[in-house]
Formats: C-alpha cells, structure tokens, sequence
C-alpha cells in the first residue's frame, strides 16, 4: 500500500515523530486544525471553479452581443441587384 510515494512503515515513523512533537493532548486539536483547514480549501477550489465557469459564460455572452447583425438588403439594393 503507497501513499505519496511512501509505504506504511515510513507513515507509521512520521506518526510517531509528530505524536512526539506534539503531545498526545494536542494531537486532537491538531488533527481539528488539519480537518478545517483542508475543508476551507475544497470549499475554496470548489467557489474557484465556479467563478472560472461564471466568467466564461459572461464571455461567451458579450462574444455573441459584439457580433453583428446580418445586414438586411435595402429596397434601394435589391432593385439593383434585380
């Protein structure tokens, strides 16, 4: 099973080096922290895309306001191509 590249033993080293930086009363409030803040980024990407979309449908709109009419033929004009 790899992870980033890393297999268990590797996490399994890295856990424990964090559970001894930090204590084992912080790692819940580290682990809330970590939690939050990866949910303010998927809700942050997530708004992103949506911008991204909303403007390239407000571009695709002024795209299709700027093109020009068809220009109609004048009386005058299809007498003389007449």
């Amino acid at each position: 099973m790899k992870f980033l590249g890393m297999g268990v033993p590797e996490l399994l080293i890295i856990l424990v080096v964090i559970l001894l930086i930090f204590g084992p009363k912080n790692l819940p409030k580290l682990g809330s922290a970590l939690g939050k803040t990866v949910k303010n980024l998927r809700e942050g990407m997530a708004d992103n895309k949506k911008d991204d979309e909303e403007v390239e449908e407000l571009e695709e709109d002024d795209e299709e306001a700027e093109m020009p009419a068809p220009k109609k033929k004048t009386t005058a004009a299809r007498k003389k191509s007449e």
